[in-house]
């Protein structure tokens, strides 16, 4: 719904855009009309200004026309995008687009992963000292996060004694492991690909500006240069979608290993609680 709100006010202002553009540009036409009928009358008065007319004329005419108005940015990469090709330019911007989506997903749970872990011994503690191993479970229950998903599985085995929780910790510590790195691996398949196939959209721009070449049958910079420039177009958006990707990858990987670092360092601190609580 949204979308589509913003899609009607971008039309609206368009199309608002367009009427403006429209009148003035009727209005400038009319304004010569009005100022040549007026100087029609004043040279009717005065015959001296016969002789000064072909002059003036003469001058507006050398004067340079205006430049026109630059398009915004997201006009010119509209442009580009079209320039480079529209079907290797949609697989880049898939990539992108998909790279992104999986990007801040990771960042999402990462975050919602991230667990105060001296906090979370301390109360795992009080409880084993207040209520025993069941307070302390429950402790584990209500925290959300991996590292307490750890202390309640080492915790639940903790009658099978201390060498079972151990191994049950390192074990559910490497399914957490896989489960925080979910998704990293489609996001580098994103960053591999993008310029593989910006590399390959140039490919194909280079065979089509030999084939205008070659059916013109002469070397014509402007087939050359504006062939190779469509070519790079889709190199360039390659690489910087894999820029962008490589950026939101490195800090999820150093995301993980913060949270494996924390996870392995509780895990040993629980252990040392369990055998004191145990003494």
């Amino acid at each position: 719904m949204k979308k589509l709100l913003t899609l009607f006010a971008l039309m609206g202002m368009l199309s608002f855009a367009a009427s403006d553009y429209f009148l003035s540009s009727a209005s400038a036409q009319n304004e010569p009309t009005v100022q040549q009928a007026a100087s029609n009358d004043s040279i009717a008065d005065d015959p001296d200004a016969v002789a000064q007319q072909p002059v003036t004329q003469a001058a507006e005419e050398e004067k340079p026309a205006e430049a026109p108005e630059e398009s915004g940015l997201h006009q010119q990469i509209k442009t580009k995008f079209i320039e480079g090709g529209a079907g290797f330019m949609a697989m880049v911007l898939l990539c992108l687009i998909f790279g992104l989506a999986l990007a801040i997903e990771r960042i999402i749970y990462l975050s919602m992963a991230s667990t105060n872990t001296e906090k979370l011994l301390k109360k795992v503690e009080e409880a084993l000292n207040d209520g025993g191993i069941d307070k302390a479970k429950e402790v584990c229950r209500n925290t959300r996060g991996p590292v307490a998903s750890i202390f309640y599985q080492g915790l639940d085995r903790y009658d099978q004694g201390l060498d079972v929780v151990e191994k049950s910790v390192v074990s559910y510590g490497s399914v957490q492991m896989g489960l925080l790195e979910r998704g990293l691996s489609w996001i580098t398949l994103f960053i591999a690909i993008a310029p593989m196939l910006g590399f390959l959209g140039t490919v194909v721009g280079m065979i089509q500006a030999f084939d205008s070449i070659q059916e013109a049958g002469d070397v014509s910079p402007t087939l050359v240069a504006g062939g190779i420039k469509v070519a790079l177009i889709t190199t360039v958006g390659g690489l910087i979608v894999a820029i962008i990707l490589q950026l939101f990858y490195n800090y999820l990987v150093s995301k993980v290993d913060s949270i494996t670092n924390k996870m392995e360092d509780a895990s040993i601190s629980l252990m040392d609680i369990l055998v004191k609580y145990k003494k």
